[in-house]
């Protein structure tokens, strides 16, 4: 079948709008998911933008590929494309796709002009990464498009060919589970509740790196301080701007 380079999904006959397989879609979020979670984890615990940088980058090429050229074309659908190779394909409709996207797009630009061109350092830089976590994670791991819901919000026409056929048929009663399935699944919340309660408060106190709230910290006889390791445990502006100071200093082994 003959398709244009510049064409957004694939337009089948028995499908009345164009559409994408699922199956790669997902695929290519849990890829773009990765190195995302890998990036915020870098700049939240050890205050390391620099792969958040270059992955802002990165998902916003891809997305432009994605939505202004030809999403067969984006690199990480390419390589979602071909890990699910040999699994049927799920044909689900591209326009919600496509809003979905340009959420994603804008969110990128976004963080493009703050952290990449201007090198902001800031809380409105962690809310815009974790909102992009969060789309990524509900994408892959459920098969839910959160913009895709939005899409209905904002359009007459109504979103098509939804992933497990939410748009066509509502969820058979009980298909989101039973009474004692929530309690088999509060019993297990409240039980690892209590094994962390008992693995902290039975561990070493030098292995206690965190101490318990209300807690006061034990009585220790005040040491001369160096003036080379009060240089180093000064907390840098970064660390500062977003709040990070108590978990730089944790990270840097500093009082």
């Amino acid at each position: 079948m003959n398709q244009s380079i510049f064409q957004f999904g694939q337009k089948l006959p028995e499908y009345s709008v164009p559409v994408l397989n699922e199956r790669a879609v997902r695929a290519g979020a849990g890829i773009l998911f990765l190195p995302a979670m890998i990036a915020f984890m870098n700049a939240w615990l050890v205050g390391n933008f620099q792969p958040t940088r270059v992955f802002v980058v990165m998902f916003l090429l891809d997305f432009t590929i994605r939505i202004f050229i030809n999403p067969r074309f984006a690199p990480s659908l390419i390589l979602g494309q071909w890990v699910v190779r040999k699994q049927q394909p799920d044909y689900v409709g591209a326009p919600q796709k496509r809003f979905a996207w340009a959420i994603g797009f804008v969110l990128a630009l976004a963080m493009l002009y703050l952290m990449v061109i201007h090198r902001v350092v800031g809380p409105i830089n962690l809310i815009v990464c974790s909102i992009c976590l969060l789309l990524l994670f509900f994408e892959t791991a459920f098969g839910i498009c959160i913009g895709c819901k939005l899409y209905n919000m904002f359009n007459r026409n109504q979103a098509q060919l939804c992933p497990g056929g939410v748009c066509e048929a509502p969820p058979e009663p009980g298909a989101g589970g039973n009474l004692a399935q929530l309690w088999i699944l509060a019993v297990f919340v409240v039980g690892v509740g209590l094994v962390a309660q008992w693995v902290y408060s039975s561990s070493p106190p030098e292995l206690r790196t965190v101490a318990p709230p209300g807690a006061s910290a034990p009585a220790t006889a005040a040491a001369p301080i160096d003036p080379a390791e009060a240089e180093r445990c000064t907390v840098p502006d970064f660390a500062k701007a977003i709040g990070h100071e108590a978990k730089w200093k944790l990270h840097n082994n500093c009082p």
